[in-house]
C-alpha cells in the first residue's frame, strides 16, 4: 500500500463519506418518514395519505400531487418522540461526519503535498495524515451510531404506534436511506481504520498519530558534535617534553 502518497482507500472513503452525508441531507429535507393511511368507505371520496417528515406535513388524495394539507410549521409541534429526537440527531451527525470529511481532505492534502521529512523545529506544530485519518474515522464512526440509532427507533416506534391506535402507520423511504447512509458511514470509518493499520507498521515516527518529541528524530538530524569528535588515546597524538641534561 503507498501509505505515503495518496492511495485509492482515502479517496473513495472520502467519497464515501461525502455521499453519505449527502443522503442524509436528502432524508432530513424529505417529508417522508411517516405515513399515515386514512381509508374511506365513500365511494364519493377518496383514501388519504398524511406523509409526516421532520419539518412539514402533507396530506394527499389517492391519485393527486398537491397536498391538500402542507404544515411548514410542524416542525414547532412534532408530537412524535422518535421524529423529535431525529430532529435533533441528524444535524448533529451531519455536522460531524462534515467535520471528518474536512479531516480526511487535510490529511489527503498533508500526503500529497507536505516532504516525508518535515523540519525538526516545527514538528510539534505540524498536522500529519495518520492523525487527520485516524480521528476522521473516529468521527465517522461516531456519526453513524447518532443517525443509525433513532433511525432504527423510528421502525418500533411505528409499531407502537399501529398497536396503541390502529394500524394505519407505515415508516417511508426516509428511513432506508438514513439507514443506508449510516452503513455508509461505517464503511468508511473501516477503509481509513484499514488504511492506518496497514500504514502504522512503517518505521518512520511521521506515521504515528502525533509526531514524536523532536530528540526522537535523530535519524533525521545530524550527530552532535561530541559523538563526531571521539577519538581514542591512539589516534590522538600527545606531544612529549624532554628535558635536556
Amino acid at each position: 500500500m503507498g501509505c505515503r502518497d495518496v492511495h485509492a482507500a482515502t479517496v473513495l472513503a472520502f467519497l464515501s463519506g461525502t455521499a453519505s452525508v449527502a443522503g442524509l441531507f436528502a432524508a432530513v429535507l424529505l417529508p417522508n418518514w411517516r405515513l399515515m393511511r386514512l381509508h374511506t368507505f365513500n365511494k364519493n371520496e377518496k383514501n388519504l395519505t398524511v406523509y409526516t417528515g421532520l419539518w412539514i406535513k402533507c396530506a394527499r388524495f389517492d391519485g393527486s400531487r398537491d397536498c391538500v394539507i402542507y404544515d411548514t410549521e410542524w416542525y414547532t409541534a412534532v408530537d412524535q418522540l422518535d421524529l423529535r429526537v431525529l430532529q435533533f440527531a441528524l444535524p448533529c451527525s451531519m455536522l460531524t461526519a462534515v467535520s471528518a470529511l474536512l479531516l480526511c481532505l487535510i490529511g489527503m492534502c498533508n500526503t500529497a503535498f507536505v516532504s516525508n521529512v518535515p523540519n525538526i523545529k516545527l514538528a510539534k506544530c505540524l498536522v500529519n495524515s495518520p492523525g487527520c485519518h485516524l480521528v476522521a474515522g473516529l468521527l465517522f464512526l461516531l456519526a453513524c451510531a447518532i443517525c443509525l440509532t433513532p433511525s432504527i427507533w423510528v421502525i418500533f416506534y411505528n409499531n407502537y404506534l399501529n398497536k396503541k391506535y390502529e394500524p394505519v402507520f407505515t415508516f417511508d423511504i426516509s428511513v432506508y436511506i438514513t439507514i443506508a447512509s449510516a452503513g455508509g458511514l461505517f464503511f468508511t470509518s473501516v477503509l481509513l481504520f484499514l488504511w492506518y493499520c496497514a500504514c502504522k507498521t512503517l518505521p518512520s515516527p511521521f506515521w504515528q498519530p502525533l509526531y514524536s518529541h523532536a530528540s526522537s528524530m535523530h535519524s533525521y538530524a545530524s550527530q552532535p558534535y561530541s559523538a563526531r569528535s571521539r577519538l581514542s588515546a591512539i589516534e590522538i597524538d600527545i606531544p612529549v617534553v624532554t628535558h635536556a641534561s
